[in-house]
């Protein structure tokens, strides 16, 4: 069976929708790639297919391509979110309210998105469950290699600080990092970098543990927590982050704090772990993530709704 997905050529959606991509075909289907903002083509007459976008991609011009399909998972946006970032296009849903009222009458069709919506009022527009799907590992396109330059580093992370429109990221990461600059610790911080897929890849496993940061809405919210979550515990196993309620229910082995020299004094403890503790740490946590949190995992909760 066919299925059409959206593919994004930047930022985090770029990474997840290519997991999603090589998930569905790794595990049988046809994976059909569309442009977001105008959706799947037309497909065949009488094809049975599904379809894998979000409520950017589907207006009442090609609602028919969900209504004519065998499933469709529509990753929908908040309607309603909290300020100061209610209202903003990349927090909340620019589907027109009327397209999302024909889409409420379609069975075959499954709402869902990354974050907890379990007590939400974010969503008024749907009139059903909005299901809950993590975002995951890619463990078909991440295949560490020993390499000795990035096994100098204490601790890692690889990451950006795209302006989401209130420039919180940059400055939770220039606190954050700066306060490992005296740390004494060697750190492989690649901020806003062209690394390589698989520089990125082998920084992350070679080092001897990695750090995650997340956005200010993130932390807020607590609801979602990024992909780099899993591609950290996926390649290295040990992490330390900041606070996020999702990641702390998942992962509630994970050192977590809000407060940068907090970060650094937890690295440090951890660090200084018999290395028979450290290595069971690493092999629980990537065990755990490629059993239970590749793309592979997502795909069948997708198709088990």
């Amino acid at each position: 069976m066919r299925i059409y997905i959206c593919d994004y050529e930047s930022h985090a959606g770029k990474w997840i929708y290519q997991g999603y991509q090589k998930a569905w075909s790794s595990l049988g289907y046809k994976v059909v790639k569309c442009d977001p903002g105008t959706g799947p083509p037309n497909p065949e007459p009488n094809e049975k297919y599904m379809v894998m976008v979000t409520d950017y991609d589907i207006s009442d011009r090609n609602i028919n391509i969900l209504e004519n399909s065998h499933k469709s998972f529509l990753f929908v946006q908040p309607s309603r979110f909290p300020e100061p970032w209610a209202g903003h296009p990349n927090f909340t849903s620019q589907q027109a309210p009327q397209t999302s009222k024909k889409i409420n009458q379609m069975d075959n069709v499954y709402p869902w998105t990354f974050a907890n919506t379990s007590g939400s009022d974010f969503y008024p527009l749907w009139d059903r469950k909005i299901n809950t799907i993590p975002l995951a590992f890619d463990s078909i396109s991440y295949n560490p290699t020993e390499v000795d330059k990035y096994k100098q580093f204490d601790i890692s992370f690889v990451g950006g600080w795209a302006d989401n429109g209130f420039d919180e990221k940059r400055k939770i990461m220039i606190q954050t990092f700066s306060a490992f600059k005296d740390s004494g610790l060697r750190c492989g911080f690649f901020i806003n970098k062209n690394l390589t897929h698989q520089q990125e890849c082998d920084l992350l496993a070679n080092s001897k543990m990695t750090i995650n940061i997340h956005d200010a809405y993130q932390r807020a919210l607590g609801t979602d927590t990024n992909e780099r979550t899993f591609k950290s515990l996926g390649l290295n196993g040990l992490m330390i982050s900041d606070t996020i309620k999702q990641l702390n229910d998942l992962f509630p082995n994970v050192r977590t704090t809000l407060k940068p020299f907090e970060m650094v004094k937890l690295a440090k403890e951890i660090l200084t772990l018999p290395d028979s503790e450290i290595v069971n740490i690493k092999e629980t946590n990537r065990e755990n993530i490629l059993k239970n949190h590749c793309y592979t995992n997502r795909v069948k909760s997708l198709l088990d709704l």
